[in-house]
């Protein structure tokens, strides 16, 4: 089940949602609309590997806007904090940045209840495009969560993007073991 406008609100005035800054004009009739940091990353490395760290490099989206470039893989961020102790996020991209031909997520979409963090956005584009900081670019959904939780996701010993931050957040696959 979606959460309505209603219960999202009620989510966060009992702390089970938090949404920092919080905009009510943000809010649809089920989603919260979130927008793009000025922080930008590319990696530095032209192969990824997937067992080991491949660091990134800083891009800050100037006044003028950023253009994207086909081909070309940035990882981004929202400007929203989020906490989420009692749904399941989904990060959806909104249908006006999907008509720029703008992917927001290539496979991380779903966040876990326990997910206290801002949003990295694995971002691409079909035509080079240029966006700027604090545009729409996606919608928070919440899903509710039948039953007790066990194992939040910022209390798991393993988690491995639990440390806040404002910039995206390259891939921590290289901690698993394979």
């Amino acid at each position: 089940m979606i959460l309505s406008d209603k219960k999202i609100l009620e989510s966060i005035a009992s702390k089970q949602i938090v949404i920092e800054p919080f905009d009510r004009s943000c809010l649809g009739t089920n989603s919260y609309d979130v927008h793009l940091s000025k922080f930008l990353a590319v990696y530095e490395n032209e192969v990824l590997d997937a067992k080991a760290h491949n660091t990134i490099r800083e891009v800050i989206i100037p006044e003028e806007g950023f253009v994207l470039q086909p081909g070309q893989l940035y990882l981004g961020s929202t400007q929203e904090y989020t906490e989420t102790h009692n749904s399941v996020p989904f990060l959806e991209g909104k249908s006006s940045v999907g008509r720029l031909g703008i992917d927001i997520h290539a496979t991380a979409g779903k966040g876990d209840v326990g997910f206290c963090n801002h949003w990295t956005l694995e971002i691409s584009c079909v035509h080079p495009v240029r966006v700027y900081e604090g545009m729409p670019v996606g919608q928070l959904i919440y899903f509710a969560v039948e039953g007790e939780i066990e194992n939040y996701y910022n209390k798991k010993k393993n988690a491995k993007y639990i440390q806040r931050t404002p910039k995206p957040m390259e891939s921590m696959m290289w901690k698993n073991k394979f």
